[in-house]
This record gives structure tokens, C-alpha cells and sequence, in this order.
């Protein structure tokens, strides 16, 4: 599955680990940074999900690392919704190189939180849809 929405990210030098490879926890950081500009793509910035009284809250990640990273080594890291259903949404997000590499995938599951009531909203891809100012960026159906 190819991702419509791709961040580019080059690994810098203080994200190895010991083993000379971009630390395990660093691929969340830059899946989290390409689950923000993919919200942002479609107009959902902080602001607006602010104003709404919502958030994303990221509920379940699985990673599958599939090569190393180095330090100067540029990753795209794209983002699609894949599924889910109810309160959930799954987020499919593979990580290769330019040249189109597997690097990792990451599978997570996201739900959008009401800010007052601390509970998941029933329907997020409504919510989604009705907030963004371009919600073809999502891939939701309409």
C-alpha cells in the first residue's frame, strides 16, 4: 500500500544508539512528526483541533523494523489511514528510503479525545471530515 501523504527526514548523529543505528524510540518520534504534518495537510492543525475541544490520542503502535538507519541517511515516512471502525482509527505508516527501501512499518491505532469529557468521540472520521479544510488528504470515505 503506498502512502498518499510522505514526510522526508534525514537521521541525525544524537539519535544512535550504541550500535552505531538510529535508536528504536526515534522511529515513533518521526512517525509522530509524520502523523502531525498529515493532519496538518488536510487543515487540521493544533489550533483548530484546539478550538474544537478535541485531540488524537494514540492508543496502540506496532513496529516492525525492517533495516537500519545510519546517521545523514534521509527516510520518507508516509501516513495513511488503513481502517478501523467505531471509536478507532488505524493508521498504516511505512518508513523507506528515497529510492523506495523498506525501512520499518508502523500500525497504530488513534482515537480523538474530548479535551473536557477525557472520552474517546464515537465517530472520529466524521469529526475529521467535518474539520478539515481539505479532507481528501485523509482518504476518508465521504
Amino acid at each position: 500500500m503506498e502512502s498518499p501523504f510522505s514526510v522526508r527526514v534525514q537521521a541525525r548523529a544524537y539519535e544512535l544508539d550504541r550500535q552505531g543505528h538510529v535508536n528504536q524510540a526515534v522511529y515513533m518520534q518521526y512517525a509522530e512528526h509524520a502523523r502531525w504534518r498529515f493532519l496538518h495537510e488536510a487543515g487540521l492543525t493544533p489550533d483548530v483541533l484546539s478550538a474544537a475541544g478535541i485531540g488524537p490520542a494514540l492508543l496502540k503502535a506496532t513496529v516492525r523494523f525492517q533495516r537500519e538507519l545510519r546517521a545523514g541517511d534521509e527516510v520518507d515516512v508516509g501516513c495513511a489511514i488503513s481502517g478501523g471502525r467505531g471509536r478507532l482509527i488505524e493508521i498504516m505508516q511505512r518508513l523507506h528510503t528515497p529510492g523506495g527501501i523498506p525501512i520499518a512499518r508502523i500500525e497504530c491505532v488513534v482515537g480523538l479525545l474530548d479535551l473536557s469529557t477525557r472520552r474517546l468521540l464515537p465517530d472520529p472520521r466524521a469529526t475529521l471530515r467535518e474539520l478539515a479544510k481539505r479532507p481528501d488528504v485523509l482518504g476518508l470515505d465521504t
